[in-house]
C-alpha cells in the first residue's frame, strides 16, 4: 500500500484545512483502517484520529476532539481529516497511515503503512 497526503498549508489561528490522503498505485485501503498522526521536530509522532475500515468506528486525541473530523470514502480510496478551529499548537508535519487489520488503535505500532507527510502551520 502507498499513500499519498495532501492538503496542508499555512493557516490563521481559527481557520481551516482539510487534508486528504489516499492510495496510489493500484493499492487499495478499503479493507484497513485509517489513522492521522502529527509530529514536530524533536517529539514523538503523535496521535490525532483514526477510522475503522467501514467508518463504523473513529477516535481522537484529546487535544483535537471536537475540532477534527475524520471520514473516508472508500470508493476513491481516500481518507480525510477536516480541521476546525485550528490553534498554533495543531502546527506539525500530518501523516496518514494505514492499519494492520480493519479495526487499529491509536499506536503508532498499529499501523503498517504510512504516507510521506504533509506540513500544517498555523500563525497567530
Amino acid at each position: 500500500v502507498q499513500l499519498q497526503a495532501f492538503g496542508g498549508g499555512l493557516v490563521q489561528a481559527g481557520g481551516s484545512l482539510r487534508l486528504s490522503c489516499a492510495a496510489t498505485r493500484r493499492s487499495t485501503i478499503s479493507n484497513n483502517a485509517m489513522g492521522w498522526f502529527r509530529q514536530t521536530p524533536g517529539k514523538e509522532r503523535e496521535f490525532v484520529a483514526r477510522i475503522s475500515w467501514r467508518g463504523d468506528s473513529t477516535g481522537y486525541a484529546d487535544t483535537v476532539k471536537g475540532r477534527f473530523t475524520i471520514s473516508r470514502d472508500n470508493a476513491k480510496n481516500t481518507v480525510y481529516l477536516q480541521m476546525n478551529s485550528l490553534k498554533l499548537e495543531d502546527t506539525a508535519v500530518h501523516y496518514c497511515a494505514a492499519g494492520r487489520g480493519s479495526y487499529s488503535g491509536d499506536s503508532v505500532a498499529s499501523y503498517q503503512y504510512w504516507g510521506q507527510g504533509t506540513q500544517v502551520t498555523v500563525s497567530s
